[in-house]
């Protein structure tokens, strides 16, 4: 059975996407998606920063220097960039 769909997996991906779902409802009361989306800002504004002064817009050098992984500052730059703040 080398090919086509495992359904035990399968069943299995829905599980663990439903409770992932379930948790990440139960945590997004109002007042934590206020606290995430001024953190969200400040990590903007730390960006722009960044880029203002070193000029640098490679998310893996900005990374090290923000505390982020590469994937984190590659998504706050194209955030930048498709708001145009970049």
């Amino acid at each position: 059975m080398g090919e086509g769909v495992d359904p035990t997996r399968m069943c299995q991906s829905l599980v663990e996407k439903m409770a992932r779902g379930k948790y990440l409802e139960a945590a997004a009361v109002p007042e934590l998606l206020v606290l995430f989306e001024d953190w969200l800002e400040e990590l903007e504004g730390e960006v722009s920063s960044l880029i203002k002064e070193t000029g640098e817009h490679a998310p893996e050098k900005l990374a090290p220097r923000l505390g982020l992984s590469p994937a984190s500052a590659a998504f706050l730059v194209g955030k930048l960039k498709r708001e145009g703040k970049r």
